[in-house]
């Protein structure tokens, strides 16, 4: 075992979290899942592991509680839904905790349903996920919470892979990106951030070039193209969703958020 905390933020991922929970235990003896909505297995079953139930005040908050609970500074985070591969296992064995001003970088390996995406936007997934909570954070935005890093953190990369089994099927994903579009205009309103009509019609067209041709997602087949199709619509949604909060500020209450889906 190695001297790093897992956190699992988990809600609504029951089918895997035991999955999940049983690769966390060939990295370290200390496993805290943030629970929010009694979707967790039983502590009991497995030594090292905490389960703290609290309410869900948002990613980034929610990541954060874990964090603070956890018994080691160094942390690896991760969501329910994610796997740590094989080498990534080794690598995190292999490295020597001692410069509490590195933060590692992790190559991800998206899947929609049962098949790897390699090309578009998702077949070049990273993320910081590796950290010294003594010197990094997460924001407490209600959606697409970021790492917080105090000037001088050295980024550094570290070989393996997180698998990511982010959808099972187009309806899914589809459903996922209108919520996190809701909860993507709140925060672009929160922040004052305005909707043109650059935003709401090009951004949509060119994300789609850009992943689907640029980045050769074609390749993926089907499942290429119904992640290029979903996703132009639903960066049109969020634009279309910032405006109408812009016309009507009292409709910001509307997008509140009161659930979360893992993604």
């Amino acid at each position: 075992m190695v001297p790093v905390s897992i956190v699992i933020i988990a809600r609504n991922k029951a089918d895997i979290l035991a999955r999940n929970i049983a690769n966390a235990r060939l990295i370290t003896d200390d496993i805290v899942v943030i629970d929010s909505d009694g979707s967790a297995v039983n502590e009991g079953d497995t030594p090292g592991l905490r389960i703290l139930k609290k309410e869900w005040d948002g990613y980034g908050a929610n990541k954060n509680k874990g964090v603070e609970a956890a018994k080691y500074d160094w942390i690896l985070s991760i969501d329910a839904d994610e796997l740590a591969d094989d080498e990534l296992v080794a690598s995190l064995h292999q490295l020597k905790y001692d410069d509490a001003g590195i933060v590692y970088d992790i190559k991800f390996r998206s899947y929609f349903g049962g098949k790897q995406i390699r090309f578009g936007s998702w077949g070049r997934d990273h993320h910081i996920r590796l950290f010294n909570r003594k010197q990094v954070r997460w924001s407490e935005t209600i959606v697409h919470e970021t790492l917080i890093l105090r000037p001088g953190i050295t980024v550094k990369k570290i070989d393996g892979h997180m698998n990511h089994f982010s959808v099972n099927n187009a309806a899914e994903y589809e459903r996922k990106g209108s919520y996190y579009a809701r909860l993507s205009a709140r925060k672009y309103f929160d922040n004052g951030r305005k909707s043109t009509i650059t935003k709401l019609y090009l951004s949509p067209i060119f994300g789609f070039i850009k992943n689907y041709i640029f980045f050769l997602g074609f390749l993926d087949g089907r499942e290429g193209w119904d992640i290029a199709k979903i996703t132009v619509k639903n960066t049109w949604r969020k634009y279309h969703y910032l405006s109408q909060l812009e016309a009507s500020p009292q409709k910001k209450q509307a997008y509140k958020d009161s659930f979360a889906i893992e993604y």
